[in-house]
């Protein structure tokens, strides 16, 4: 097989079959690798642990790299593609390079003109999307929101605004602990007639999705996110 940077998709949550999520292909690709880079050591050997692979998997050699990676190890990380190996990238959760630092690896491999081949599996941001109703013809995904609560409104209020404008929606996600503080900003800043989805646990039994104006949302009892994986999600109708 050719020397490859391979871009693997990952599960969302510990599921017990990995079939369930990922195609065939992925496999067939993490069977032919010699090496895989990963966001962390214990994702990365989780993630190997679920394949059948041509030589044990903790054998196969493993890379990191995240977002405390200085840029000058890239080349270090694809030296060995570049002597004729297949090597893999995955992220800790979903698709690598969505919400992920991989876009700088993928880069550099197509700069130093690598073969790279990405492969379909789940996205909480597609997922959540799909799932909330809002309009998937025109949308933002923003990442992460300020930590400070004051620029966190600001950015809010501007992204209402451009959401109305562009008539698209605007699509977030937060680390497990800071979710409920989130939430209630969302609930708190937003106009009365913005629709507000929340999405959170995909594709596990527990998944739950609640879609309502934030007129609505003042009144309900909003459901206990803390520490759980969620997606937030909202369209201007002003």
């Amino acid at each position: 097989m050719k020397p490859a940077l391979l871009l693997l998709p990952n599960l969302l949550a510990e599921h017990q079959h990995h079939e369930m999520f990922l195609p065939s292909s992925v496999d067939k690709a993490v069977e032919s690798l010699d090496g895989l880079i990963s966001e962390s050591e214990k994702g990365g050997r989780r993630f190997l642990s679920r394949f059948n692979t041509e030589k044990p998997a903790h054998n196969i050699p493993l890379a990191l790299f995240n977002k405390n990676t200085p840029d000058d190890d890239i080349d270090f990380l694809l030296e060995p593609i570049v002597k004729g190996e297949r090597w893999g990238y995955v992220s800790d959760a979903g698709l690598p390079c969505i919400a992920d630092p991989g876009a700088k690896l993928v880069s550099r491999a197509q700069e130093i003109g690598l073969n790279v081949q990405a492969f379909t599996g789940p996205s909480s941001i597609t997922l959540a999307l799909m799932l909330s109703g809002l309009s998937g013809q025109n949308f933002t995904f923003h990442g992460y929101l300020p930590k400070d609560k004051e620029d966190a409104i600001q950015a809010l209020l501007k992204h209402q605004h451009q959401s109305q404008e562009q008539k698209a929606t605007q699509i977030y996600i937060e680390v497990p602990h800071h979710n409920d503080d989130t939430l209630r900003n969302l609930i708190d800043t937003l106009s009365n007639n913005t629709q507000l989805c929340v999405a959170w646990d995909l594709t596990l039994s527990k998944q739950g999705v609640m879609c309502h104006p934030i007129s609505a949302w003042k009144k309900l009892q909003v459901p206990n996110l803390h520490k759980r994986c969620a997606i937030y999600l909202f369209q201007s109708t002003n």
